[in-house]
């Protein structure tokens, strides 16, 4: 089943071009990952994906519907979105956060319901938030803050979740445990998108990859037919090692140095 497409996709700032004939299909319930280097237009993708840009040219369908038929109201209760750098508002606590998550479910006449308390306890417990939740977002950790936006947009339930870089400026530690929260939303069926620049984390968590390059897709599919030494060499214009690690044979790029230093 497919959760969204886009067919002949293109989009240009001003005379720029940065993405053209772009088409693929996202399967129902896969983490996919968009993986490409700096400037190739993975957020720009992201972005049209979820309306917040109009492609040029093309159409982009959501559960065999276009995206331009979606009122942004409707929108919000089929798809999520979480930008690279969300902003809270000031002395808003995690729980607060999490409850707004809610708002695309609300009305004038359909405020704060049952269904809603159940939807933001299921997000706070599957976080892992129990215990922040009277605490202010600027008191937690890096990692706790992208937990607590996971938990609001997995309290949105939507069907499909677009995350545009989740764990950028992250320690390891903190990189691991928003990837694993990010699994747990798969898990619950949930169809995942990701801009995602560390290609190890991509490799061992990402069902699929979609490789942006030279204003298109250079390479879609499951992580070992997109991470191959030929592919990584071409999209980054480098060269690599690729190695299996002993853990789960998951792909382990190793950059070659590009120059030899000797010391007098």
């Amino acid at each position: 089943m497919t959760a969204l497409s886009m067919t002949g996709v293109g989009f240009s700032y001003e005379k720029k071009t940065i993405l053209k004939d772009v088409s693929f299909n996202l399967s129902k319930g896969k983490l996919v990952g968009i993986v490409g280097p700096n400037g190739g237009g993975k957020s720009t993708l992201l972005k049209m994906m979820a309306k917040h840009l109009v492609p040029q040219q093309g159409v982009i369908t959501l559960n065999g519907q276009p995206l331009s038929d979606y009122s942004m109201k409707a929108l919000a209760k089929a798809l999520a979105f979480l930008p690279q750098q969300p902003i809270s508002p000031a002395g808003i606590t995690v729980e607060q956060l999490v409850q707004y998550g809610r708002h695309p479910h609300q009305g004038w006449f359909n405020q704060w319901s049952d269904e809603d308390a159940v939807q933001v306890s299921n997000a706070i417990g599957k976080m892992k938030l129990n215990g922040l939740l009277t605490q202010p977002m600027t008191s937690l950790s890096g990692g706790q803050r992208q937990r607590a936006w996971l938990a609001m947009i997995l309290a949105q339930d939507t069907e499909v979740i677009l995350l545009d870089e989740p764990t950028s400026a992250l320690d390891i530690g903190h990189q691991i445990e928003v990837m694993e929260s990010i699994h747990q939303m798969v898990a619950m069926g949930k169809t995942v998108v990701l801009v995602i620049h560390d290609l190890a984390a991509a490799a061992r968590y990402c069902d699929e990859l979609i490789a942006i390059g030279g204003q298109g897709i250079v390479a879609t599919g499951p992580v070992t037919d997109v991470i191959t030494e030929p592919m990584i060499n071409k999209l980054y214009n480098t060269q690599v090692d690729i190695l299996n690690a002993p853990f789960d044979d998951a792909p382990v790029i190793v950059p070659r140095r590009q120059a030899a230093y000797s010391i007098d």
